[in-house]
């Protein structure tokens, strides 16, 4: 319990000290941030066919497709390899991240970019990105799931495609002028923190590297 704890604050507390910055509107964390929308969203403008894919990723990535996948995932992991509590922790925190994120933007209450001929947007407050926030907790999640059941090669692939999922994810929020860089930031920040922080919870010790102890974490 002691590690998920470390965890959970060592990525939440900068997280938390981003959202006072932000509610202080303190000029230089404000001014890099109105400074990367401008220069992101003019290439984005200038480029119609990266306009339509990043549209496209935004929303391939919603949280309820990418939960939905996760979802799939815990109950493969449950009635294929009989993994009944791997898969309930799994989406439990999925659940639970995914709320938590959105409570979060309630208490912070940031408003979205204004940007002069947006090329999208999207309603709510802006910090912490949910799509941010919920690709890099799903994704965290995901391989924490299926990792015992990795080979090597998986070992490097599953990993290696989430954390690009997640990079794409931050840059397509702030190339459409949805989030300010710092929104995206806190939203991988916050959602590894709850992933992490709840795995080792539910494992309790080191984790297991192989199927057969799994049950017994």
């Amino acid at each position: 319990m002691g590690r998920a704890v470390g965890f959970a604050l060592g990525f939440g507390l900068p997280v938390a000290a981003l959202a006072f910055l932000i509610r202080a509107q303190v000029s230089p964390v404000v001014h890099v941030d109105e400074l990367a929308i401008a220069a992101a969203t003019d290439v984005t403008r200038a480029n119609p066919a990266l306009r339509s894919v990043l549209l496209i990723w935004q929303a391939a990535f919603e949280a309820r497709w990418v939960n939905l996948v996760v979802t799939g995932a815990c109950v493969w992991v449950w009635r294929r390899h009989g993994l009944a509590s791997r898969a309930l922790w799994a989406f439990i925190t999925l659940m639970v991240s995914w709320n938590l994120g959105l409570l979060v933007k309630l208490l912070v209450r940031r408003a979205r970019p204004v940007v002069e001929d947006a090329v999208a947007h999207a309603p709510g407050y802006s910090f912490p990105s949910g799509h941010a926030t919920n690709t890099a907790s799903a994704g965290l999640i995901f391989v924490l799931l299926v990792w015992p059941l990795l080979g090597p090669r998986g070992r490097i692939a599953v990993p290696g495609a989430v954390a690009a999922a997640v990079v794409v994810t931050g840059l397509d929020r702030v190339y459409l002028g949805a989030h300010y860089p710092s929104d995206v930031v806190a939203g991988v920040a916050l959602g590894c923190a709850m992933a992490g922080a709840s795995y080792l919870g539910f494992v309790g010790r080191r984790p297991s590297t192989t199927v057969h102890d799994l049950e017994g974490n």
